[in-house]
């Protein structure tokens, strides 16, 4: 499955400023794709055109060839999951019935999930290594544990693209890391995951290609390695720093002080 996006713009009316203006990459099975840029730069408004929730845009974004606006909100979760941040639920559903919530375009009203759905969502629990967990009440779980499980649940929808809106925003170093690298390991299964980040470190460890948004543009897009530079740091986030080679990969080290550091606004 390819997810192509061509010369992609939108207003968010006719007389404003484009929030996004020409925006084009493309996105192959077995693709991590993260997205990079500042607070304000695009990239919700991209996450809502690529789901559906937009769809007034000027250019095209494609499915193999088939414009995405042709496609019912049932076809496109078929290709396409949405993972969100972690969310407080009002309500205590336990983790399989969270996970099962991923299998709604499966299930008419009023029909309880088969036992094949429930295998079904445990398999994707299985995947993301938190079938333990199946009875607990998801809002009982650490940030990290959550964050697998909605990812789970998202698995459950058999899709081929995932998009990831800042995954490990609110988490640990440590579940940071763990919810990164299962990420990566699905990629490598032959999911394409677009993932979302304000941590450029994440992009250069874990991503294969990064897509860098400034002002509503591209920025930049290519490989991970080959274009998180000195200057694009800069121009994205207005921060000096310096990419140092370690035995371990390459590093993102800030230069200077705190007092160097512009604050937002």
């Amino acid at each position: 499955m390819t997810l192509t996006v061509k010369d992609l713009t939108y207003r968010y009316a006719k007389t404003a400023a484009p929030v996004l203006q020409g925006i084009s990459f493309t996105a192959e099975s077995g693709d991590f794709l993260s997205v990079l840029g500042a607070n304000g730069a695009g990239k919700s408004t991209l996450f809502r055109c690529l789901l559906g929730g937009l769809t007034d845009y000027t250019g095209a974004i494609e499915l193999d060839g088939r414009d995405v606006r042709t496609l019912s909100r049932r076809e496109t979760a078929e290709h396409i999951a949405y993972i969100p941040q972690i969310h407080r639920p009002t309500f205590g559903y336990s983790v399989l019935d969270t996970t099962l919530m991923g299998l709604t375009r499966q299930l008419s009203p009023f029909r309880s999930p088969t036992p094949e759905m429930e295998k079904q969502a445990m398999d994707a629990l299985e995947q993301m290594g938190v079938a333990q967990l199946a009875e607990r009440n998801f809002a009982t779980l650490s940030g990290g544990e959550q964050q697998l499980v909605l990812i789970a649940r998202a698995l459950c929808q058999r899709s081929d693209i995932l998009v990831m809106d800042e995954p490990t925003s609110s988490l640990d170093y440590g579940n940071q890391l763990r919810v990164l690298r299962c990420v990566k390991a699905l990629a490598r299964r032959g999911y394409t995951v677009i993932l979302s980040t304000h941590d450029p470190q994440h992009a250069l460890r874990f991503a294969d290609r990064v897509l860098a948004l400034s002002g509503g543009g591209v920025a930049a897009f290519g490989a991970a390695k080959d274009i998180l530079t000195a200057e694009l740091l800069r121009r994205l986030y207005g921060v000096d720093a310096a990419l140092l080679e370690t035995e371990h990969g390459p590093a993102i080290v800030p230069k200077g002080g705190m007092d160097d550091v512009p604050l937002d606004g």
